[in-house]
């Protein structure tokens, strides 16, 4: 499955969440697998949880699911940026990824989506002085379990 991204593109990914993280004090994680055997939002919810997104001080984790084979995808926020963002930020950003995504242009959909993720972050949880990195800004590619 890592396949879906070369390396190249998983270091650019990579970049840009550290880029992204490095003004705010929110954590964005992505992750993949192959296929979604439930309703999209609740399997990546399941997922939040597994990676420890729902485990930040400041409740503003933000992970980006994709199934790939089934062609669907997800973002979702923890409850500190849910209650600041407008209510169709993640729709927004949705729409601006599935466009890079109808052009076959995987990388630089995800590449956008932790972009705008990371302005509103920037925008509500600046980077604070003692900020520490508190999740892995690796892909996290799942194996269904």
């Amino acid at each position: 499955m890592a396949a879906l991204f070369n390396d190249q593109e998983q270091g650019i990914i990579r970049e840009a969440i550290e880029a992204a993280e490095n003004l705010t004090s929110g954590e964005i994680r992505i992750c993949v697998e192959k296929t979604c055997k439930e309703p999209t939002l609740d399997r990546a919810s399941k997922y939040f949880q597994k990676l420890g997104m729902d485990q930040t001080v400041q409740k503003n984790g933000v992970l980006i699911y994709l199934a790939l084979e089934d062609r669907k995808f997800a973002i979702i926020g923890d409850t500190g940026i849910n209650q600041l963002v407008p209510v169709d930020f993640w729709n927004s950003t949705k729409e601006a990824m599935v466009g890079f995504f109808k052009q076959n242009r995987m990388a630089d959909g995800v590449v956008t989506g932790i972009q705008m993720a990371g302005e509103k972050l920037n925008t509500y949880f600046p980077r604070l002085g003692d900020d520490q990195n508190e999740l892995s800004d690796d892909i996290a590619f799942m194996d269904g379990n």
